[in-house]
């Protein structure tokens, strides 16, 4: 257990940091933008195009807090979304002149003010201070990270797995409303008429935090449905979705299933390559635009008693529920 008295030190140093670097004011560097505004114009302003998943995993941010942030931005003619030349399905994020017109007072007022900060101490003190800061910039980047449980859903849970589809499929393929009320169903019908012996759900957390989820439900008596998979950007690329679809198979096959099928879309390029390394098998695909922008559904199916294979690398983040 970590000393109470670092923690006292930690704590005092923050509030000595974020108060003489001027955090605390309700506008960032006198600018018409709050901190977290100010953050996120910058990650805009790093890159020709970058995209709502990619901010929001380099910020830890809520992709519904963002959203907001990025609709005020584009109602303010700041951002425009266009689709990406790769994959016209998803929307890239690219400031406007404006946008940049805005960025550049408030980057220059940013260096002025460290500058300000600086110039006071004389050279070796500077080095001595910025190497102080890197120092613990990399101590706590190798921090060992809180281990990744599975386990069944809590009281709350469901309330999360419904609102981060909704608030992520939003920000990153700008789904509507009617996702989240297909989520909603699914996800209220697992809650009110679950089968125990036939049906589960897990969400994977790390220091009490929900990171994913997953659910199996009864679509047929030999055969199991997988519906729900979600992996927060912020825990991406550490095997989770993986983790989450092979937890789901171990129980359909003790379930007593032959057979499990999903749901998921064509642009979902990351859940896809999971299916197809776990065993499943594409079945069919339809375009339909029931979320207000046009896409392909795609069935998948494996049967159980196979061995996973490693298949078909097609095109396929973790895909909505059917």
């Amino acid at each position: 257990m970590t000393d109470p008295d670092r923690i006292a030190a930690l704590r005092r140093f923050n509030r000595f940091y974020t108060a003489r670097i001027g955090l605390l004011r309700p506008r960032l560097h006198d600018s018409g933008f709050g901190l977290t505004e100010a953050r996120v114009l910058f990650e805009l302003a790093q890159a020709e195009t970058t995209s709502a998943g990619e901010i929001a995993a380099a910020l830890a941010l809520d992709p519904g807090y963002l959203s907001r942030i990025l609709a005020r931005f584009q109602g303010a003619g700041l951002l425009v979304r266009a689709p990406v030349a790769q994959d016209r399905r998803r929307l890239a994020l690219r400031l406007t002149p404006a946008g940049r017109a805005a960025f550049a007072p408030l980057n220059a007022a940013a260096a002025a003010e460290a500058e300000a900060l600086l110039a006071p101490l004389p050279d070796a003190a500077q080095a001595e201070v910025i190497a102080a800061m890197d120092r613990i910039a990399d101590r706590l980047a190798r921090a060992p990270a809180a281990p990744v449980v599975l386990r069944p859903p809590a009281p709350g849970d469901i309330g999360w797995v419904i609102a981060r589809h909704g608030a992520l499929y939003a920000a990153e393929y700008g789904l509507d409303a009617r996702f989240e009320a297909l989520v909603a169903r699914v996800a209220g019908d697992f809650l009110a008429n679950s089968d125990p012996a036939r049906e589960a759900g897990w969400i994977a957390a790390a220091g009490g935090v929900p990171l994913g989820s997953v659910f199996v439900v009864r679509a047929g008596e030999d055969l199991a449905r997988l519906r729900l998979l979600l992996v927060e950007p912020a825990a991406r690329g550490r095997g989770l979705g993986r983790m989450l679809v092979r937890e789901a198979l171990r129980f359909a096959r003790a379930a007593g299933y032959r057979r499990i099928t999903l749901w998921t879309q064509e642009v979902l390029v990351a859940a896809r390559r999971i299916y197809a390394e776990e065993g499943f098998r594409l079945v069919s695909r339809e375009t339909h635009d029931g979320f207000g922008v046009t896409m392909v559904g795609e069935e998948w199916e494996r049967a159980l008693d196979a061995p996973p294979a490693v298949g078909d690398p097609a095109p396929i983040t973790e895909g909505p529920p059917r």
